[in-house]
């Protein structure tokens, strides 16, 4: 069975490229506009994986972060952090909210699969 990725991002041409470049690698996806949405789908599709833009509308990323880390269901599920800010600030925050890493905007679609993969085993 395919593994499932929730990508979590406000900008619909991410989330647009982001799923064509998942799907065609293989993986099931499933997408959120939203914090709260983000929270809902977890709890309803249990992904492998989620991909977290950081600044999101109603609950941002780092919140919604914070929730599933803290939640024995979820602290075991890989997150990506995706942001358009500097390594500098976001290798801080990856550690504070127990990210499991991060990948700084605009990225290259090889450097996104190659991230999935290394936490999809």
């Amino acid at each position: 069975m395919a593994k499932k990725i929730l990508v979590v991002d406000d900008e619909p041409d991410i989330l647009k490229v982001v799923t064509f470049r998942l799907r065609k690698a293989g993986y099931k996806v499933v997408t959120a506009e939203d914090g709260q949405k983000a929270l809902d789908l977890a709890q309803r599709e249990k992904p492998d994986l989620i991909l977290l833009d950081l600044r999101l509308p109603v609950i941002d990323g780092y919140e919604v972060c914070r929730k599933l880390k803290s939640d024995e269901l979820f602290k075991k599920i890989p997150i990506i952090f995706l942001t358009a800010s500097s390594a500098a600030t976001i290798i801080d925050k990856t550690k504070k909210f127990k990210a499991d890493d991060y990948l700084i905007k605009p990225f290259e679609p090889d450097d996104l699969l190659k991230k999935v993969k290394r936490f999809m085993k």
